[in-house]
């Protein structure tokens, strides 16, 4: 048999339609009449399914990295790799010739209302007549020396902020010698990444050598004019006011002057605290 001829229907222009169009748009509309009122699933363009899935995942991004904090493992680590990335870009934005403010002798917190921190007692009972400061390590003249050798070194005076990790600060006058000129004079290898510091009350902390060298960086024998009392370090301690109040140990014993921090860097640090700290 031959197919029957296909029918034609005028459109409105006057043009003729196959039927098999009209009958094809006639299922259509009655599947989306069939459809209304249901879900409908619709293909979707990977293109733009992509582009909504970053979308999406950048929303949740803090959320996901919030998540991840509250993993005490994982916490501690990233923690200890900010802090390390901190320490590591405070020490090339350190200059030496960058000095700390200095101040008026009007500024002066006085003597009385300045605050004695420490780490165990206000007294470790140093003997102040046989004390001698033990050197080691990177120089060419280790050995024990007395306060006289230090205080024989030019002296330098300077009215300074001391900043405690507490969150107060106040202003002292501290004086001594560089500890730049002490290093000088004891033959230090200034090319050493550090010097570690010993303290008669079992303290200990380390400075990096750029921080040694800074001008400002003292060892401290007096403070208002006077020899340094028992309460704030005697008979020698550290005055460095680039640095928090933490790094400025007091009651000195022993220096060593390093390539290599063996696993102690300071008393705060280990627990945690930021080994450079620069104000």
């Amino acid at each position: 048999m031959e197919p029957e001829p296909r029918k034609s229907v005028a459109s409105e222009d006057g043009t003729e339609t196959p039927a098999a169009n009209e009958a094809a748009g006639e299922r259509a509309d009655s599947s989306s009449l069939a459809l209304k009122g249901r879900e409908v699933v619709r293909s979707v363009d990977p293109a733009k399914f992509s582009q909504i899935s970053r979308r999406e995942l950048l929303k949740v991004a803090p959320v996901l990295g919030l998540g991840i904090f509250a993993v005490p493992k994982v916490q501690q680590a990233l923690l200890k790799k900010g802090l390390g990335f901190s320490d590591w870009a405070s020490a090339r934005l350190f200059r030496r010739g960058h000095h700390a403010l200095t101040f008026a002798d009007a500024d002066l917190t006085p003597v009385d209302q300045f605050p004695i921190n420490d780490y165990d007692v206000d007294d470790p009972g140093v003997n102040l007549e046989n004390w001698t400061l033990t050197v080691s390590g990177a120089l060419q003249k280790p050995g024990e020396y007395r306060l006289e050798q230090v205080q024989a070194l030019p002296k330098f005076r300077q009215n300074t902020r001391h900043v405690c990790v507490e969150g107060w600060d106040v202003i002292g006058r501290f004086g001594g010698a560089r500890f730049s000129d002490f290093l000088n004079m004891i033959g230090a290898d200034t090319s050493a990444s550090y010097i570690t510091l010993a303290c008669a009350d079992d303290y200990y902390e380390s400075l990096d050598m750029a921080t040694a060298l800074h001008p400002q960086t003292l060892l401290c024998y007096e403070m208002y004019d006077r020899p340094l009392t028992r309460e704030h370090g005697a008979p020698l301690r550290l005055s460095v006011p680039t640095k928090i109040g933490y790094k400025q140990a007091k009651y000195l014993t022993a220096l060593t002057v390093t390539n290599v921090l063996s696993g102690r860097v300071g008393y705060w640090e280990d627990q945690g605290y930021s080994s450079f700290y620069g104000l």
